[in-house]
């Protein structure tokens, strides 16, 4: 079977990216997989993902400033300020949020492969794809989502703003809509009207080492993006949590625009000599393996490849009471859950974490549970949905 991914990007250290490499070359061992990507492998540094099967294509596209552009600019206002949203209006946004003239390229780019099946990966891309699935040849063209129904649609900032109706009416064009959790299947069903199958994304590198709860040190880790994976909130429950204990120490490893906020908070808490930041590095497992507890404060998540990889190096998890969270981790016990954004709350359970007796009992159950998320179990599952029904 010919096998098609098109992403923006595989030539980075993301989480997205590496479930994709990781996924791509596992498929590769039993189909011919090509990566389509929006960015050019020569202009970038590929992370060692060791991805000798798979093939790679790039479609380069730059767009005038003509009538085609200031006409597609035009009815995408018309439409997220003027128009009624509904399947007519939807199908009129459909051939300008995207330019005709890319849609030509796209089209003629994939038939030229002679694909089985097609992927998109990210919601705008498969949103790409849903606007030119008639002028594809390929059996089958799935859509893969990489973020929550909430995070999409529903969050302070969503990525789709204004397009949910628009959404749910392209994705319909499409065979398969693949979802990160079984609560995501039900909100896309519920709200849209779009059946969709949930594939939990796998584990995507190997464990090294093992946490001890001797290091008496708190991880969390993740782009530092707004409103997003909540380390000023871990900040400040650590500053209530350092009031009460001497010992424990907290390290944050990530990169982005709000370092210098997460800076200024532990400068004001009295705290550089308890908080570190580290920036992203390929080799995140030393920073598992040298902690004791993994803390994600997310305000929202899709599905945080983050949990696994800590809970791969034993490492029990603090967690925000988030639906994902909920599903994954409810009575494994090898997790606390805290409220969604409650400070208070999550100092709570990081002392309760920190003065637990059952700290080896917890890591064991980590070490179990992450075992269920292996590649192998992700593409059997793959795999199954190729096969139209």
């Amino acid at each position: 079977m010919k096998i098609l991914f098109y992403a923006d990007t595989v030539f980075s250290f993301g989480g997205v990216q590496r479930v994709l490499a990781v996924l791509a070359k596992t498929l590769s061992k039993s189909h011919d997989v090509t990566i389509l990507t929006t960015d050019n492998a020569a202009d970038c540094k590929l992370y060692d993902y060791q991805l000798t099967t798979i093939k790679f294509q790039h479609i380069a596209y730059t767009h005038p400033h003509d009538a085609e552009y200031y006409l597609c600019k035009l009815c995408s206002m018309a439409y997220k300020n003027l128009l009624p949203h509904n399947r007519f209006t939807a199908k009129l946004y459909a051939y300008s949020f995207f330019f005709p003239s890319y849609k030509r390229l796209l089209s003629m780019q994939i038939n030229a492969g002679s694909y089985d099946v097609v992927i998109g990966v990210h919601a705008f891309l498969s949103l790409h794809l849903a606007s030119v699935r008639s002028r594809l040849n390929a059996p089958m063209v799935i859509g893969w989502m990489h973020n929550s129904y909430d995070a999409l649609f529903e969050k302070q900032r969503p990525y789709l703003p204004g397009l949910k109706s628009f959404f749910g009416h392209q994705m319909k064009q499409l065979d398969r809509v693949v979802v990160l959790s079984r609560h995501d299947a039900a909100l896309f069903n519920k709200q849209l009207g779009l059946q969709c199958q949930a594939i939990y994304n796998p584990l995507t590198l190997v464990p090294q080492g093992r946490a001890s709860i001797m290091h008496k040190k708190f991880l969390a880790v993740g782009r530092f993006t707004p409103l997003h994976k909540g380390f000023d909130i871990l900040i400040k429950a650590f500053a209530l949590f350092a009031k009460t204990n001497d010992d424990w120490l907290l390290e944050i490893v990530g990169e982005g625009e709000e370092e210098s906020l997460y800076r200024n908070l532990i400068s004001q808490e009295r705290l550089e000599h308890r908080v570190k930041i580290c920036p992203f590095t390929p080799n995140i497992q030393r920073h598992y393996s040298n902690a004791s507890v993994f803390v994600l404060s997310s305000r929202w998540e899709g599905q945080p490849l983050v949990l696994l990889e800590a809970m791969s190096h034993g490492l029990p998890v603090i967690s925000s009471d988030i639906p994902i969270a909920r599903e994954l981790l409810g009575g494994n016990g090898a997790s606390l859950l805290f409220r969604t954004g409650d400070v208070a709350d999550l100092a709570t359970a990081m002392t309760g974490m920190a003065t637990s007796s059952s700290w080896t009992e917890m890591s064991q159950k980590a070490l179990s549970f992450y075992r269920d998320f292996d590649v192998d179990g992700a593409s059997r599952k793959w795999n199954g949905i190729f096969v139209r029904k």
